[in-house]
Order: C-alpha cells, then sequence, then structure tokens
C-alpha cells in the first residue's frame, strides 16, 4: 500500500528529534525508535536522514541457545566498556508470541545494573513473527543508535539456538555463546551457529563440565580449519560474577583490529548493505504490488491456488506480470 505524504506539521515533528537524537537526548531517541520499529513514511523519513551519520560504531551480536546468559554477559559486556569510555547501545530482540504478537521485553530488567548509565541506552524489540533470531526493523535499529553516536552496539538475539544465523548480517563481531548442562559436546555441533562465531564463548564457566565444553569446541573448530588469519578464541566467563568479561573486550577488540587492519571491515559492512538493500527493496517491491492489483485479485489467486486449478508459482507469476505490466510465461 503506498504511503502518503507527510504534511509539513510532521515533518517539522520529526525534524525535532533527529536534532534532539543527536543532541543526546535519549527521550527523543526512545520516540525516533518507536517510530522505525513501526514502520511507515516517518520512519522512511527518520532513516533516510540518519543514514548518512550512521556507519562508525562497532556492531557486536550475541547469540545462542537459551538458558547460556545472554543478556547476564551483555551486562558486564556494557560495564566493561563504560569503564573503559565507551558509550554502549544494546538492541535485545525477545521472541513473540505467535497468536498475540506481544512481547515479555524484559531485558532492561536483566540488565538493571548499566540500564541508568547516560552512556548506555538499551532498546527491547520484539522479533514479531520474523525467523532467525532478529526483528524485521532491527538493521533499523541498528542505524539510529549508530546515528547517534554509539561507539559499540550489541545486538541480543531471541535465544532459539541453531535458527538464529542472521545476526552474521548485522554484526562485524558475533559471539556465540555456550554453556554446560545443555547437552554439553552436542550443544556445539550446530552447523550454523558454528560457521557464524568470531569468537566462542563459554559462559557459566564454573560448572563441572566447562572444560568439557571448550575441548568440544576446540574439537569442532580443528576439523573446520585452516583459517585465513582468524581463528575463533575461546573465551570462559562467569558473566554473574564478571569473571573473564576483561578478557572477552579483549578478543572483541582484537578482532575489531583484525577487520580493520585488512579489507574484512569493508567486506562485513557491504554485506550487511547488501542484506539491507535486498530486505527494502523486497518490501517496496511487494507493497508496490498490492497497491496495484485490483480489489480480490489476490483472494481470486488464492481461491485458485486452494481449488488446484493452478499452482502458487503460476500465480504469482501472473500476479507480477499484471502489476509491472509483463508477459507472464
Amino acid at each position: 500500500m503506498a504511503h502518503l505524504p507527510l504534511d509539513e506539521g510532521r515533518r517539522a515533528y520529526l525534524s525535532t528529534l533527529i536534532e534532539g537524537l543527536l543532541a543526546g537526548q535519549r527521550r527523543a531517541l526512545a520516540r525516533a525508535l518507536t517510530f522505525v520499529e513501526n514502520g511507515g513514511p516517518e520512519a522512511q523519513w527518520l532513516l533516510k536522514r540518519l543514514y548518512p551519520r550512521a556507519g562508525r560504531a562497532h556492531i557486536v551480536g550475541v547469540t545462542g541457545a537459551p538458558g547460556v546468559g545472554k543478556s547476564t554477559l551483555v551486562n558486564a559486556l556494557a560495564s566493561e566498556y563504560r569503564e573503559r569510555g565507551r558509550t554502549v547501545a544494546v538492541v535485545a530482540v525477545d521472541p513473540s508470541s505467535p497468536f498475540t504478537g506481544g512481547a515479555l521485553l524484559g531485558d532492561r530488567v536483566r540488565m538493571r545494573d548499566v540500564a541508568g548509565d547516560p552512556g548506555v541506552f538499551i532498546r527491547s524489540m520484539a522479533s514479531r513473527g520474523s525467523l532467525g533470531g532478529l526483528a524485521r526493523t532491527t538493521g533499523d535499529a541498528i542505524t539510529v543508535l549508530d546515528a547517534a553516536g554509539f561507539e559499540v552496539i550489541f545486538v541480543e538475539t531471541v535465544g532459539a539456538g541453531q535458527v538464529e544465523v542472521d545476526i552474521a548480517q548485522e554484526a562485524h563481531t558475533t559471539l556465540v555463546v555456550e554453556v554446560p548442562g545443555l547437552g554439553d559436546e552436542v550443544q556445539t555441533i550446530k552447523a550454523g551457529l558454528l560457521e557464524i562465531a568470531d569468537i566462542f564463548v563459554v559462559n557459566k564457566a564454573d560448572h563441572p563440565n566447562a572444560e568439557r565444553v571448550e575441548l568440544a569446541l576446540k574439537m569442532m573448530l580443528d576439523m573446520g580449519g585452516p583459517y585465513e588469519g582468524w581463528k575463533p578464541p575461546i573465551v570462559r566467563t562467569v558473566a554473574t560474577r564478571r569473571e573473564g568479561i576483561a578478557q572477552l573486550v579483549e578478543a572483541i577488540e582484537a578482532h575489531r583490529h583484525h577487520l580493520q587492519a585488512g579489507d574484512g571491515w569493508q567486506q562485513r559492512v557491504r554485506r550487511r548493505a547488501h542484506e539491507e538493500f535486498t530486505r527494502i527493496l523486497r518490501r517496496q517491491l511487494v507493497e508496490h504490488l498490492f497497491s496495484t492489483l485490483p480489489p480480490g485479485r489476490f483472494e481470486q489467486a488464492l481461491d485458485h491456488i486452494l481449488a488446484r486449478k493452478t499452482d502458487p508459482y503460476t500465480a504469482a507469476q501472473e500476479l507480477i506480470a499484471e502489476s509491472y505490466g509483463l508477459r507472464s510465461g
């Protein structure tokens, strides 16, 4: 459906939001993020003007199975970075109900140690049915926080396990968190997560089986070599006591320096831009298609599919041809 243009008053209000978030006003930033998360013409207007100001933050993804302590780990990492004088933003994606669409959005509670720090901003987002561990507008939220001047942006995924590989398309550095007691060695043998990890974190390392998890990871890494310049390190942490957190920050910074020393950083920036551009194209093309179809045409095609009078591929080709004035074939 085509968006109506914004009136002058609305544009003036959004301009005020941009001025506020660039000046460090948290309320303006929160309101801008709400517009972006909801989508629509306001989101596009804001993002068009904020995009040129982004591109400086180090985006760090944190993923892993439920119960590995991702929120506690991010809380500890944020505290460590603040002690080093860096500003931090957190985008924490929580699962949505498949029935109501609602989400708990409880990460702000779990990150209470840094929630009141003026140099930290935490934004919880509902996944809203998106797969891959992120919300549909996670990338847009990162752009807003980047433009707002945060130096490190942590993106914590839903926590659904091995399907969460989308974070590798958004982050410069991806942490894959494992813990003892969730299947131990079996937990590490997840093809998707194994390939996207830049750093492995064995959290809750005071558990008796932590060494077994680390050994299993080392074996998997040895089987996956050779590596070109960067072999994912394994860092043990006990996030609740901030043990190993300083070492983990050093590993994150080492990976950033490694990327920036060659063309790795630019490659990841290009990969993120490619995914973002493709996502926007796909969404706008679908919106255009539905805005040009005659009333009831989609339902008619769906009825034909259900009656087996046609197949979904042919029906899709016909709708696209009608929408864009092409010949179907």
